[in-house]
Formats: C-alpha cells, sequence, structure tokens
C-alpha cells in the first residue's frame, strides 16, 4: 500500500492539468500546440524517465529509485503552483513527470515481494491508486472552483478566488510529502537483494511476510533462475533482443501501445475541455469529470476483484470490446451535433464581443465543429477568438450531451476493467528477473511516447478532424488492438514469476 502511493501523486499530478488548461489557455492566449505541450510535458519529459529508472532501480535499488521520485514530485507541485508563464509552467509540469518513474517499479516492486495466488490483485493496487488520485483531482479542482466564486473573507485572503488554477496545482504538495515519509520505512525488494548476491539481507526481509521455509523455497527458485544468466554474462540490452525474449517483448509492446493509443490519457487529462464543448457548460463540465473519476474507481476495484479469477486475458479481451463501442459512441454523439448562433446566443456577450462582428454567422447551420470554430476565428481574429472560444462553442452546440456522456464514461470502464490494471500486472510477469527493470524502461519508453503523442496532438486533432473524427479514430485503434490480443495474448495467472520465465522464453 505504501508503495503504490505513488500511483495517487501520479494520477493526481497526470489529471489536475484538466481543470487547469482553460484558465491557462485564455490567461496566455495558448495556441492549440501550446495547450498540447502544457498538458503533455509530464509525458514527453517521462520518455526520459523511463529510459534511466528502470536500469538505475537494478543498480541502486527499488526503493532509493521511489524516494526520488517521490521528492521530484514534490519540487513539481510546487513550481507548478508558482510558475510566471507558459515556458515556466511547462518546465514545472515536467520535473513531474521525471518522477512518473514510479509507474515502473511500483508494480516491479510488488510483484517481486508478492506471492503468485496474489499477485495480480497486489500489483493492481497501484492501478487503483493512480485511479483514486485520479478521481481526487477532479473532485479538487470542482471543489476549489466552487469556492472560487464565494466571497467569504478568508478564500479572498487565500487566493482562491485570483489564482484559481495555481491552488489546483498545488495540491499535488500534500500526498507528495506524504509519500515521501512513509517510504523511509519501507525495506528493499527481495529479489532485488538476491540479484545483488545480498542474500542474507533479502531472507531477512522474506521473514516479514512467509515462514522460513517459504523464504527458503523463494531463495532456491530465484537463486536456480540467476545462476545461468550470471555465467553467461551478456548485458541487459543484448538479452532483451535475443531470440528466446522476442515473443516475451512482442506481447509487452502489444498491450503498452494499446493502452494508450485508445485516448485514454486525451480523455483523462482534457475531460473538463471534452464536456465544455458538448455544450453543458463549464460548472456542469467540471461536475462530469469528477463522474469520470468515480467510474474509473469503481471498475478498477471490479478488474482487482476478477484479475486473478477470470485472468488477464479475458479483461484484455472484454475490456478492449468496450473500448472500442464506447468510442464509437462518443464518437457518433458529436458526428450528430449541430453548431450555430441565433439572436439569444449572441445577446449573451454583448459587451464582450461587438454584435457586429458576430452578426454574419447568426442563424447560420454548421454540421461540424471544425467548419463553425474556423468560421469564428475568421470573424473574430485569433486573439478575441482564444479567450472566448469555449463560451462561444458551448452557446453554439445543439445536440444530445447524454450521448457522449454515455460514450465516455462506457470507455473509461473498460479501460478501467482492463487496459489501466491488467498492462502494468502483465508487464511485471512476463520478464526474467534479471532483465526486469531494464525491460520495464524499454516498455514504460513506448507506453510513454504513444501516451505523449496522443496528448499532444488531441487539440490539433480536435481543430482538425473535429470530435467525431477523433474518437472514431480511437475506435478504431481500439478494434485493431483487440484482435491482436485475441491472437496472441497468453494467460499469465496463478504461476510464479520463475515458471513464467521458462514458459515465455520458449521452452
Amino acid at each position: 500500500m505504501v508503495v503504490s502511493i505513488g500511483g495517487f501523486v501520479f494520477g493526481f499530478d497526470a489529471s489536475v492539468i484538466s481543470g487547469v488548461v482553460g484558465f491557462v489557455t485564455a490567461e496566455w492566449g495558448l495556441d492549440v500546440w501550446q495547450q498540447g505541450l502544457v498538458v503533455s510535458a509530464p509525458s514527453l519529459a517521462a520518455i526520459l524517465a523511463s529510459l534511466t529508472v528502470g536500469p538505475l532501480s537494478d543498480v541502486v535499488g527499488r526503493r532509493r529509485m521511489l524516494l526520488t521520485v517521490a521528492i521530484l514530485y514534490v519540487v513539481s507541485g510546487v513550481a507548478s503552483a508558482i510558475a510566471p508563464g507558459f515556458l515556466s509552467l511547462v518546465i514545472a509540469r515536467g520535473l513531474g513527470g521525471l518522477a512518473f518513474g514510479s509507474l515502473m517499479i511500483t508494480p516491479i516492486y510488488v510483484a517481486e515481494i508478492a506471492p503468485a495466488r496474489l499477485r495480480g490483485r497486489l500489483v493492481s493496487i497501484g492501478q487503483m491508486n493512480i485511479v483514486v488520485g485520479l478521481s481526487a483531482a477532479y473532485f479538487a479542482n470542482y471543489l476549489i472552483l466552487a469556492l472560487s466564486a464565494r466571497t467569504e473573507p478568508w478564500i479572498v485572503s487565500l487566493g482562491i478566488t485570483a489564482h484559481t488554477w495555481r491552488w489546483m496545482l498545488g495540491l499535488e504538495v500534500l500526498p507528495a510529502l506524504l509519500w515521501v515519509g512513509l517510504l523511509l520505512r519501507v525495506p528493499e525488494s527481495p529479489r532485488w537483494l538476491q540479484v545483488k548476491q545480498r542474500d542474507a539481507e533479502a531472507r531477512e526481509v522474506l521473514m516479514q511476510m512467509m515462514t522460513p521455509a517459504e523464504a527458503d523455497l523463494q531463495m532456491t527458485e530465484v537463486r536456480r533462475s540467476l545462476q545461468g544468466h550470471r555465467a553467461k554474462g551478456r548485458s541487459e540490452l543484448r538479452e532483451l533482443v535475443s531470440r528466446k525474449m522476442w515473443f516475451a517483448l512482442f506481447i509487452g509492446v502489444i498491450v503498452a501501445v494499446a493502452q494508450q493509443i485508445t485516448g485514454i490519457n486525451a480523455v483523462f487529462f482534457f475531460s473538463t475541455t471534452i464536456f465544455e464543448l458538448s455544450g453543458v457548460g463549464r460548472d456542469a463540465a467540471f461536475a462530469q469529470a469528477v463522474l469520470v473519476g468515480l467510474i474509473n474507481v469503481v471498475f478498477t476495484i471490479v478488474a482487482m476483484a476478477l484479475i486473478d479469477r477470470l485472468g488477464r486475458r479475458p479483461l484484455l479481451i472484454g475490456g478492449l470490446a468496450g473500448v472500442t463501442l464506447s468510442l464509437a459512441v462518443a464518437g457518433y454523439g458529436f458526428y450528430q451535433a449541430r453548431y450555430s448562433l441565433n439572436d439569444e446566443a449572441l445577446a449573451g456577450f454583448a459587451g464582450k464581443i461587438e454584435p457586429a462582428r458576430l452578426a454574419p454567422l447568426s442563424g447560420r447551420e454548421f454540421a461540424d465543429d471544425v467548419s463553425f470554430k474556423r468560421a469564428l476565428a475568421a470573424q473574430l481574429g485569433p486573439e478575441l477568438y482564444k479567450a472566448n472560444e469555449a463560451r462561444l462553442v458551448q452557446a453554439g452546440t445543439h445536440m444530445n450531451p447524454h450521448i457522449v456522456l454515455a460514450g465516455i464514461l462506457g470507455f473509461v470502464a473498460s479501460f478501467a476493467v482492463s487496459l489501466g490494471p491488467v498492462m502494468w500486472v502483465v508487464l511485471s510477469e512476463i520478464f526474467p528477473n534479471h532483465v526486469r527493470g531494464f525491460a520495464m524502461a524499454a516498455i514504460g519508453f513506448l507506453n510513454t511516447g504513444v501516451s505523449f503523442l496522443v496528448q499532444f496532438l488531441f487539440p490539433w486533432e480536435l481543430a482538425t478532424l473535429g470530435h467525431a473524427g477523433t474518437f472514431l479514430l480511437y475506435g478504431l485503434f481500439g478494434l485493431i488492438s483487440l484482435g491482436l490480443v485475441w491472437r496472441y495474448m497468453p494467460e499469465t495467472k496463478g504461476h510464479t514469476l520463475e515458471e513464467l520465465e521458462h514458459r515465455m522464453m520458449g521452452h
């Protein structure tokens, strides 16, 4: 539980930006590329972290790396809250991205201490904490937004009204500090200690978790799995790309890419923006983002209850089928929308926009959001359009927002019961002891790279493909992923890590 708190801090750090991006876009006049970079900066930095954190954890230990990333989260939270401009906010959030390595170290550590019969459930605690952190950020954003509309002296004196988005970002410091304190009492991974030939220390840690006989048996199995690899003395990179590793590497790539390319982080980190542009208004958009977080928590609990009963493969297949269908529903919800500004809607902008600027658009209907936004930008000019974009689109959107909400919630539920927790469980299982950290780093690099591209390109996709085209594209990626998992994914439940090593290496 302590090690997995890193998932909570990650979830909070990652999704808190969903409530911030609208504020900084209006305050600093950000274009679509700058919006994408503010949101995706942690993932960009995490690409570097994914290459280094796993191998470094093999050198210095799982515990020391966890402490390092916890401290980085504290620094990132403070720096983000006080950032004076766009570039400084990107850098501050990038520091948090360096700490994303906790996503790799946590499942490695937990898998290395967990008994085989409970490994899926225990590794999934990290994913559970991620979704609780996501939900906490949505709720905190909603609460701070509500407080910012009030006029009590203590609210004004704390600066919540004047610096709403800074409070949203700064709250991350509290759980990060708590995690630093608790990690000081966590022991080192016993399997890592054995890899470093510190058998006495490894046995001491194991004795805290099992009987002496069970500890001796586990140490014997780990020792046997390491003997041949020590004798060969091959580098981890050569070992990972060797022929016997191909199948494990192939499975890791499929699952890691599928988790991100279906667009989950675009939904998590732009959820408020998505709901605002479905025409429900800012307050309702923040409330619906809270609902996304709650659905995520509920279905992650379902996944934890089922992952060691049904297995990893059935959850992935069923979840990807749900992901594909739900994205199609969301895409259809935006496809059937129509966009127009009537006289009543135009009256709402009196005093902010000269009526003559919008008069040519009065009563004119657009079939998609892309052409509507382009017409608005052409009439108002870039600066005036950016300052009022969200309210203009809300005022001009005519659609059934419940279809979009149903599609988004179905997508989140399907992801939470499958790709969310199952990916990290599978990756912590399919690679052998001596290259697990390096392999997780390599796959994590790919996973983080795809995540960065999804987040960075999302504002551009909305501006170019529109909401309908963007979600239907994600649905197509979901369908392809479903076919690959159906054809190639093996079952890994109920086996020790050493048994899985024997199976996955082609013996």
